[in-house]
C-alpha cells in the first residue's frame, strides 16, 4: 500500500515528473516541522520567577510576583567577592574546619523590653543547641525587667549569662530611636573588653539547625529572605530625599534584616555608631525612616558593604514571599506572626 493516496506502486518504470517531485518536498518539510515542533515544544519552561518579578516591577501583575516563591539560586560570592554563606556547601565546611582548632569568645546580644521577655528561654535554649556549640559564647541580654529571668537558665560548659538592665521604653517608636545608641554604648563601655565577635539578634526568634564558624566575619549581615532574588527597583530603601536613610536609585547591592548582623567588635561598634548618627540627625528633624532601623542599617551597609552575607538560611519565616532554603536555621517567630492572618495569630498566640 502506498504511503499517501496519490502514490501508486510501480510495476515498471517509475516516472516522477516534476510536479510530484516538488509535493513530496513539501509534505516531507511538513512532516519534519511537525516533528521538530512537538519537541520544542516539550522543552520550554515556564520563565524564571526573577524574571516574572522584574516584570511586575515594569508594570506587570505585582499579585504574580506575590503569589510565587522565587526559585533558589545560591551564589558562594557577593558582586564585591564576599562569601555568600550557605550553611552545608563546601565553602562553610573549610571556614568551620578553619576555626575547629581555634578557641574564640563570641558575644550573642538581644534587647528585650516589655512582653517580648517571654521569648528569652525559648531564644537562648535553642541558642545552646545550636549557636556556636564548640565556642565560647556569652549572652547579652539587655533587658528593663530582669526579674523575668528568675530562675536563671541552666547553660552549658564554656557558656555564661550577662543581664544589663536598660531603661523601660513606652512604644516601639522610642525603641527604634534608642536601640543601636544602645548597642554602641554597651560595646564600647562593657563588650569590647569581653569578647572578639559580637552578634546582635532580635530576641523573638529560634534557632533551629547549627549556626557555626561559617558566619565570622569583619562585618556581617544577613539576607532578607522576602527580598532575596528581586530585582533592585522594587527593594525597599528609603526613598525619602531629606532622609539620612535615602538611597539613590544607582545605590544598592541586597536588602539586609535587622533581625541577624554582626561581626568583630571594632566593626560592629562602627556600624552602631554610624546607623546611630544617621538616626539621631533624622530625630532632630522630625524624621523617621519608613522601614525604621533596618533602612538605617541598609544605608550604613551600601557605604560600607558587609564582608561576609548570610543567606535567608539565618534568618527566614513562612510567607508567601520568602524563598525557600536548603536549610532553616534562625526562624523569626514575630515576623511569621505578622505572615499569618487573623485566625492563625490567634492559634499561634501571637
Amino acid at each position: 500500500m502506498a504511503l499517501f493516496p496519490f502514490c501508486k506502486t510501480a510495476t515498471g518504470a517509475v516516472r516522477v515528473s516534476r510536479i510530484q517531485l516538488l509535493v513530496y518536498c513539501v509534505l516531507l518539510c511538513i512532516i519534519i516541522y511537525f516533528l521538530h515542533g512537538r519537541k520544542a515544544g516539550d522543552n520550554v519552561k515556564s520563565p524564571h520567577p526573577y524574571f516574572r518579578s522584574m516584570e511586575v516591577a515594569a508594570g506587570g501583575e505585582r499579585t504574580e510576583m506575590e503569589n510565587s516563591k522565587a526559585t533558589l539560586q545560591t551564589p558562594v560570592e557577593t558582586p564585591w567577592g564576599a562569601p555568600l554563606v550557605w550553611g552545608d556547601n563546601r565553602n562553610s565546611v573549610r571556614r568551620r574546619a578553619e576555626f575547629a582548632q581555634q578557641e574564640i569568645r563570641i558575644g550573642l546580644l538581644a534587647l528585650v523590653v516589655g512582653t517580648y521577655a517571654q521569648h528569652v528561654r525559648r531564644f537562648i535554649s535553642s541558642a545552646e543547641i545550636y549557636f556556636l556549640p564548640s565556642q565560647m559564647v556569652t549572652y547579652y541580654i539587655l533587658i528593663d525587667n530582669p526579674r523575668m529571668l528568675d530562675p536563671p537558665i541552666k547553660l552549658g560548659p564554656g557558656r555564661q549569662l550577662k543581664v544589663l538592665p536598660v531603661a523601660e521604653f513606652p512604644g516601639w517608636d522610642k525603641l527604634v530611636y534608642r536601640r543601636m545608641p544602645i548597642l554602641a554604648d554597651t560595646i564600647k563601655n562593657q563588650i569590647g573588653r569581653e569578647v572578639e565577635y559580637i552578634f546582635c539578634a532580635d530576641i523573638d526568634q529560634e534557632f533551629v539547625a547549627p549556626v557555626e564558624e561559617e558566619i565570622l566575619g569583619d562585618l556581617v549581615a544577613t539576607l532578607h529572605p522576602e527580598l532575596y532574588g528581586k530585582p533592585r527597583k522594587v527593594l525597599p530603601y528609603e526613598k525619602d530625599e531629606d532622609s539620612s536613610a535615602y538611597v539613590k536609585e544607582d545605590e544598592g547591592d541586597y536588602y539586609y534584616t535587622s533581625e541577624l548582623y554582626g561581626g568583630l567588635v571594632r566593626d560592629v561598634y562602627r556600624m552602631a555608631l554610624g546607623c546611630s548618627l544617621l538616626i539621631l540627625k533624622d530625630q532632630a528633624n522630625g524624621i523617621m525612616a519608613s522601614g525604621r532601623e533596618e533602612s538605617y542599617l541598609n544605608r550604613y551597609l551600601i557605604t560600607h558593604r558587609p564582608t561576609c552575607v548570610l543567606s535567608p538560611e539565618y534568618n527566614w519565616w513562612d510567607s508567601g514571599l520568602a524563598v525557600d532554603v536548603p536549610e532553616k536555621r534562625l526562624v523569626s517567630l514575630g515576623r511569621q506572626c505578622e505572615a499569618f492572618d487573623a485566625e492563625k495569630r490567634e492559634k499561634h498566640r501571637c
